[in-house]
């Protein structure tokens, strides 16, 4: 069972909002978190026949994504804690233009199944925070790439403008929770847990100190939505 600082079973959250998760996605973020991942892909670099993997893919959003971005020579991998959250991704991947260029596993984001030295680029979009060791993870990804290998990390972030940041708490804290109650059948208590992910993750500048500390490079951050999400990108 894996389990969160806060002691919650992430895994078994996940497979239970694993139904409404799409749907909620958009309600929460007003559908820009799509815009968002648009945006970080533009300022990516996409070699030829790369090897990708999306860690923390959820239901494959961004693999799918990246696999349209990327050229046919180019695969892409999923990992994912959730088997629920996969078996909606596998549908996804499977009427899409791209089921033979995605794969999609089970596996721990903390202990990646691959050798050193494996992808020339790392993804992980809204899931860091809910690692119960994110550091390792970042290790993780640090080991699994090859060297000048990209790593880009897409997360909510929180505002530091003192006039933007009380309503930040007020949707996050208070109006998220709610619309789990309303939209995804009655799930205050597991979006509230998102909620509070997000309120505790470890703000973008920690975020980039912590990548050049394990040893990556070149880290450069964008912020979105008044500081409500940032990417980090850095090179191994």
């Amino acid at each position: 069972m894996t389990q969160s600082p806060k002691n919650t079973d992430v895994q078994a959250l996940f497979n239970k909002i694993a139904p409404e998760y799409d749907k909620m996605n958009n309600i929460i973020s007003f559908g820009t978190h799509k815009l968002w991942r648009q945006r970080v892909m533009t300022k990516m670099t996409f070699p030829v026949g790369a090897h990708i993997i999306d860690l923390a893919t959820g239901t494959a959003d961004w693999a799918i994504a990246l696999a349209e971005k990327s050229d046919a020579t180019t695969d892409v991998t999923g990992l994912d804690f959730s088997e629920e959250m996969l078996a909606i991704g596998q549908k996804k991947v499977d009427v899409s233009d791209f089921s033979n260029k995605i794969t999609l596993i089970q596996g721990d984001a903390m202990a990646l199944p691959f050798e050193d030295d494996t992808f020339d680029i790392v993804t992980i979009g809204f899931g860091l925070r809910n690692l119960p060791d994110p550091v390792r993870g970042l290790q993780e990804m640090y080991r699994v790439l090859k060297s000048g290998g990209q790593l880009v990390i897409l997360e909510t972030s929180q505002p530091d403008n003192p006039l933007v940041k009380p309503f930040w708490q007020l949707y996050f804290g208070k109006v998220m929770p709610i619309f789990g109650k309303v939209f995804a059948k009655g799930k205050y208590t597991e979006y509230k847990y998102l909620d509070e992910t997000t309120e505790n993750f470890m703000d973008y500048l920690t975020l980039g100190q912590t990548l050049l500390k394990i040893g990556f490079q070149k880290v450069t951050i964008s912020r979105f939505n008044l500081g409500a999400a940032a990417v980090h990108y850095a090179i191994k």
